[in-house]
């Protein structure tokens, strides 16, 4: 289960910023998940409830943004309607996943002394 990995390394990260910033405490950490990044958001949550103590982030609430899958041709632009093939409806060509793999600690609010 590698969403222990990925809270492990949420944890450090946000304790690593707390401790430059000289932060006495974490209150939220924003994370974007994409719905192809392979991140259980439920095990991702359970295993965040559980390992973030002791530390900056005890109290700090965990707030996640879902991020859709996103095709678009990297020709043309055309974006990738649901159910569509992988090759672009106008000019042919493969399609690139745009978004929906990530995984981004996109902000963490602290307090600071």
């Amino acid at each position: 289960m590698h969403e222990l990995t990925i809270v492990q390394a949420l944890v450090d990260e946000a304790e690593r910023h707390a401790r430059e910033r000289g932060a006495t405490a974490i209150r939220r950490l924003a994370l974007k998940i994409g719905e192809l990044s392979g991140v259980e958001i439920a095990a991702l949550e359970s295993a965040y409830a559980t390992f973030r103590y002791p530390g900056v982030c005890a109290d700090a609430a965990l707030e996640i943004e879902r991020v859709p899958a996103r095709w678009e041709c990297p020709r043309c632009e055309h974006v990738r309607a649901p159910r569509e093939p992988l090759m672009c409806a106008a000019c042919g060509a493969a399609m690139r996943l745009a978004a929906g793999d990530e995984i981004v600690l996109e902000r963490i609010e602290m307090e600071v002394a």
